[in-house]
């Protein structure tokens, strides 16, 4: 049977459904007043052509109001505008729950970078014994994270659930029931989440989706690949913030972290009790059922009577399973062998720790615990201590030896330091290794600030710790020392045997966001491809094993885009036997929030680590041509971009133009917008999410461009274009770094902030953003010969075209009460009641379009 291009699948099963469905949704009434639903369809007709003949958005609404409106008043207007607020957060669910819904048609599931593909691929070149060996040692491990770029209340989620199942199967009663539902369900939390509330939101994707995705691939791996043979190797793993994750967060209290923590066990225990419960009722046979019963007893008191205590460990458990496995083989004639397997499989992926807890905390921090702890255990260390160079004060450092407590200091940050460490004992025990085994340092700047966090655990008398110490590096001078910093730790004798003790294992973090923020697109990219490059060959030479762990966000400016793409181009000069990263926000439920789509990504992410070393390994790497030409078009665009970030505008068109000050108001996350306390902005503090939020928001997506179109150009006028065609069409690294800024001016939009261009303070600023966006714009097209952006993902482009069309109400009224905002700040007697009412506004369209924006991963 023919199968539809993509793009006609996308069409008949997200677009038209779309369209059917939300013309059913725009007649349900959700108030008093039921003529909202039919002024948005022409409020949206009246922004697209008010943008079309440059007006503002001031001027658009103001026409709405006039021509349809009865002489409104500034209250019944803004009523309006709260009431469309409300239908679009609305519409932007229904179009998440049909694209959900379609994910497996639209998507062909069996295709290229599925388990299926690999395995045929295998089979057809002869490399079936290379692909078994690359499985026993391969890992993929997705970290889930609570960063704030999409928090949905639990009720919403449950209802998008329903919904999408509903229209999987066309009910239109129960889809009509729902949608009338969501127009009654508040989408806004009037409190800000604790992170225990923000990991109780993510274990439910580690219950639904996780648990039953990762089982079922292995499985399909131990029968089609390994012959039925188990596979020892754990090759997905979970990993878990929410709890553990204290850079600049002070509402995570280690009572918080051993609370997540033992929820994490709780829910684990709870999906193999709901596993052993249904397995019960098919081993009916003699011996197999009394071991059974014995083990969903242990489960069920561990789950349901436990204060803590635990009834069954985990050794007890797997043996129980494997003694049930032999009965039934040896003497019934291996009837539900598949079940038994599948849980084993479980197992041996989850542990009873589910997902691991990483801890993190900012060097800065560590920096002022280290002066607290000086100063109180004054016997371990040298009088002079901060007057020592780096290297003395590393060989201090080296030999520490204490078993300090938490009431042992006054100082609040020092006490939530090292009980933190304590708390990692505490839940290793209670959890196993993996419940808490890493301990990542943000900011990490030297190899210092890596002996300080190691000093710590021996300073809280763990000898041997079972941790996994990890430097996250995030500037753009900070991956340049990365090699050096590690080949100081690699020679420390007391660091080298930590290593010994780890399997010779390292695992480094890169921060793709913060990077982009300082460096900008292309310089912060290519920056990690040459740390890691060089971190391999450094590691390589002292017989360390080191794994990248790669802090992504959603969007291509926080090195989201075509993940899978990233890792599948990766040379022999990069160590690729793991791929870590964490997901976030809108990636979690955009690509791993139902079993279909949380599949498919992992399959991509493995299938991509297969390319690099059964497939194609040996044939990707960048030549010195290569190199040379990477180098200097990053060099152009960083360049460019020092230059714009350095501008006297950048800090106040941020803060007085765009929603930067609204993040904060949000209440979609825990953590505070900025790192420190003060009133004034500094750059440095600010954090990743915000910053890139805020030029999405403006639709502005600098992060994702800016600088790129400079550095092409370049190369264009010296007559040396045909280098950078060449690495385009040479290097799938250099080509996906494209096609996903490609997404980032697809998801721009210049004539809603057009009228800036004649702000007399900011006019120009405005100017210099827009010309790098057309020349970006431009080169890109002709470097990929697309008549238009993401020509090659027509699917992709339509989905986004949808969304943009959804929000551009929302983005118009955001608009148009930061320009009242800015317009009543100037009156002399401010209205302070008026101002307050127009904030509400900004922050609640915000909360929309970070929703809507799902599609950036």
């Amino acid at each position: 049977m023919y199968t539809l291009p993509r793009i006609e699948r996308f069409r008949q099963n997200v677009l038209s459904k779309y369209q059917i469905y939300n013309s059913v949704f725009i007649t349900l009434p959700f108030d008093a007043i039921d003529n909202t639903g039919v002024l948005l369809p022409l409020f949206s007709e009246v922004c697209e052509n008010g943008f079309k003949s440059q007006q503002s958005p001031n001027e658009i609404f103001e026409s709405f109001a006039s021509k349809y409106m009865d002489n409104p008043t500034e209250e019944e207007k803004i009523e309006l505008m709260f009431r469309f607020i409300q239908y679009v957060e609305r519409q932007i669910v229904l179009f998440d729950a049909i694209e959900d819904a379609a994910f497996p048609t639209v998507n062909n599931m069996e295709g290229r970078g599925s388990l299926r593909d690999m395995k045929e691929k295998a089979e057809q070149r002869s490399k079936s014994k290379e692909l078994r060996n690359f499985l026993e040692n391969f890992k993929v491990r997705t970290v889930l994270t609570a960063h704030p770029t999409q928090f949905y209340p639990g009720a919403v989620l449950g209802i998008i659930t329903d919904l999408t199942e509903a229209l999987r199967v066309n009910d239109l009663i129960q889809i009509k029931q729902l949608l009338a539902q969501l127009g009654k369900t508040p989408f806004i939390k009037k409190e800000k989440p604790t992170p225990f509330d923000e990991a109780i939101s993510l274990i439910w994707y580690l219950e639904n989706v996780f648990y039953t995705t990762a089982g079922n691939m292995i499985q399909y791996l131990q029968k089609n690949i390994y012959s039925g043979e188990e596979i020892n190797n754990a090759i997905f793993n979970l990993g878990f913030w929410p709890g553990g994750d204290r850079d600049g967060n002070p509402f995570v209290t280690t009572e918080i972290t051993l609370k997540v923590a033992e929820r994490l066990r709780t829910s684990i225990l709870k999906c193999y009790y709901s596993d052993i419960r249904k397995l019960k009722r098919k081993l009916t046979f003699k011996e197999v059922d009394t071991i059974i019963a014995d083990l969903e007893s242990k489960l069920y008191r561990s789950v349901f009577y436990s204060q803590g205590e635990i009834y069954l460990t985990q050794e007890e458990f797997y043996e129980g399973l494997q003694r049930i496995k032999q009965l039934i083989k040896q003497e019934h004639q291996s009837l539900y062998l598949d079940e038994i397997d599948l849980l084993l499989n479980r197992l041996n992926l989850f542990g009873f720790h589910f997902a691991t807890l990483d801890i993190r905390q900012n060097s800065k921090i560590h920096k002022q615990v280290f002066q607290d702890i000086v100063a109180k255990e004054k016997a371990l260390f040298p009088e002079n201590y901060f007057d020592l160079e780096e290297k003395e004060k590393i060989a201090v450092l080296s030999n520490l030896r204490s078993n300090i407590l938490e009431a042992d200091f006054d100082d609040e940050i020092t006490r939530s330091t090292v009980s933190s460490i304590h708390a990692m004992k505490t839940i290793q025990e209670r959890n196993g290794e993996l419940g808490c085994n890493r301990y990542i340092i943000s900011n990490n700047e030297s190899a210092l600030n890596v002996m300080e966090t190691f000093a710590m655990f021996h300073l809280c008398g763990w000898e041997n710790p079972s941790v996994d110490v990890i430097p996250l590096f995030e500037s753009v001078d900070d991956l340049h020392s990365a090699d050096k910093i590690m080949e100081q730790l690699y020679t420390n004798a007391s660091y080298k045997q930590h290593l010994q003790n780890r399997n010779n294992t390292q695992t480094v973090m890169l921060g793709f966001s913060d990077g982009t923020k300082d460096g900008g697109y292309l310089m912060a990219n290519w920056s990690i491809y040459k740390a890691k490059e060089m971190l391999t060959a450094i590691s390589r030479k002292y017989g360390i094993k080191v794994l990248f762990f790669d802090g992504r966000g959603g969007p291509p400016a926080r090195g989201g885009g075509k993940t899978h793409k990233f890792y599948a181009s990766l040379g022999s000069n990069i160590e690729n036997q793991q791929i870590q990263i964490t997901v976030q926000g809108q990636t979690i439920s955009s690509n791993f929030g139902t079993l279909d789509s949380c599949r498919y990504n992992l399959e991509n992410l493995l299938s991509a680590g297969a390319t690099n070393q059964v497939f194609s390994k040996g044939e990707i790497a960048l030549s010195e041509s290569e190199n040379q030409v990477l180098d200097e078009l990053s060099e152009l665009s960083y360049d460019k971009y020092k230059k714009f970030k350095q501008h006297p505008k950048f800090i106040p068109y941020l803060e007085r133009m765009s929603t930067l000050n609204y993040y904060a108001k949000t209440n979609i996350g825990s953590r505070p917008s900025k790192r420190n306390k003060s009133e004034q902005l500094d750059f440095n503090d600010l954090r990743a999410i915000p910053f890139v939020g805020s030029w999405s928001q403006l639709k502005q997506n600098v992060p994702g461009f800016f600088g790129v179109g400079t550095a092409l150009q370049h190369f264009e006028a010296t007559n040396q274009w045909e280098k950078v065609v060449m690495l385009y069409q040479n290097s799938l690294f250099f080509k996906t770094l494209m096609e996903n800024s490609m997404m980032s001016l697809c998801k721009s939009f210049f004539p809603l902030t057009a009228y800036m261009q004649k702000d007399e303070e900011f006019g120009v600023f405005w100017q210099i953003i827009y010309d790098e966006f057309l020349e970006t714009k431009r080169l890109l097209l002709k470097l990929s010969g697309f008549k238009e952006l993401m020509e090659n993902y027509p699917d992709g482009k339509a989905s986004i075209e949808i969304r943009e069309q959804i929000v551009l109400p929302l983005l118009t009224i955001q608009q148009y009460a930061l320009l009242k905002i800015n317009e009543l700040k100037r009156q002399k007697n401010q209205n302070e009641k008026l101002i307050a009412v127009y904030e509400k506004i900004v922050t609640r369209s915000l909360f929309g379009n970070i929703n809507a924006s799902r599609n950036s991963a």
